[in-house]
């Protein structure tokens, strides 16, 4: 046995092995009840968007259109330093903490 007919056939089974791949995983909450609705998200950075939500993918990204940014005291929670209007906008999944329905937006809709 020649050393050089061992690395070959290390090779060419490294080369059969199938890379795992573990299940895929579906999203964790289903976005899809939401869309085209007005929705507050609240992010880790003690932000607070509201806006119709657009779309979404698996990661959790949104997007929303006709957002407002709330911006909320670090060290008070409750109460809010300031507000400016995004638009349209992109939301990373890893920087939310909370979705909702944003009740106060589709009240003042349908009482027009």
């Amino acid at each position: 046995m020649n050393p050089g007919d061992n690395q070959t056939n290390n090779y060419s089974n490294n080369n059969q092995r199938k890379k795992f791949q573990g299940p895929k995983r579906d999203a964790i909450m289903d976005l899809a009840q939401y869309k085209y609705q007005s929705i507050r998200v609240q992010l880790t950075d003690n932000r607070v968007v509201t806006g119709t939500l657009k779309g979404y993918d698996q990661l959790m990204n949104m997007v929303l259109d006709d957002a407002i940014e709330y911006i909320g005291d670090e060290l008070d929670s409750t109460s809010l330093v300031g507000k400016r209007k995004l638009g349209f906008c992109v939301l990373r999944g890893t920087l939310l903490v909370m979705i909702s329905p944003n009740y106060m937006q589709q009240k003042q809709e349908s009482e027009k």
